[in-house]
């Protein structure tokens, strides 16, 4: 049976955007893109001071997902957001997995984001596999390292296909993926159109092979999700 094909998004021209900017919109969309419980709306009214000093097109996008989520109250965006990130498999928030899918390269993947959060003298040590969207741009916020910058380049595939993605659903989120996508450079034609072979085919979706001894990283990832 034929199925509707994702709409590729429009492409965003990138913000001229200060060292610190970029710094603080990859903080604040760190924080508003991770898990919302009860100490996420808590500090909802100390993230609204941070847009003071943002363009108007940061500012605003990120100010109203803030004022559609208190209107909608924790039970309602708690449960949204389990139905978006949790049960769609394009809607993943877990970069390699754009790249690498439910594959025996994903377990590489993973040490790959390990190496270059070490190489910047970090330690990585959430609960979360280390390439959590959230947690890569907290990074990038927080190091200001030219690794978080190489990182987030590198998979930015993955980013333009989860903004696809939140758009043709209309979500709520994809005003914050927005944000970041006009923090990055320009997209060239090569990456574009790896881009558009993601839309089109989806993550890879093999489950054999995986890397012996990274199983507990890939148990955690979003396998099993559907499209």
């Amino acid at each position: 049976m034929p199925t509707r094909r994702p709409r590729l998004p429009g492409e965003l021209p990138p913000l001229r955007l200060k060292a610190d900017q970029r710094a603080r919109t990859h903080m604040l969309a760190s924080l508003l893109l991770d898990y919302p419980d009860a100490a996420w709306f808590d500090r909802l009214p100390s993230l609204r001071e941070h847009l003071d000093g943002l363009p108007e097109p940061i500012a605003e996008p990120l100010g109203s997902f803030m004022d559609a989520a208190e209107l909608a109250g924790p039970a309602q965006w708690e449960e949204h957001y389990v139905l978006t990130f949790d049960l769609k498999r394009k809607c993943s928030l877990y970069l390699s997995y754009f790249a690498t899918g439910d594959t025996r390269r994903r377990g590489m993947a993973l040490l790959t984001f390990l190496d270059a959060y070490r190489a910047a003298g970090w330690q990585f040590d959430a609960q979360e596999l280390p390439d959590y969207l959230p947690a890569v741009l907290e990074f990038s916020a927080l190091s200001g390292s030219d690794v978080a910058a190489a990182v987030i380049t590198s998979h930015r595939e993955g980013i333009e296909l989860l903004r696809a993605a939140l758009e043709d659903l209309d979500s709520p989120w994809a005003s914050v993926i927005r944000t970041v996508t006009l923090s990055l450079p320009p997209v060239d034609e090569r990456t574009r159109e790896r881009f558009r072979q993601l839309v089109s085919d989806g993550p890879p979706t093999e489950t054999v092979g995986l890397s012996l001894g990274l199983e507990p990283f890939i148990a955690n990832s979003q396998n099993g999700a559907d499209q």
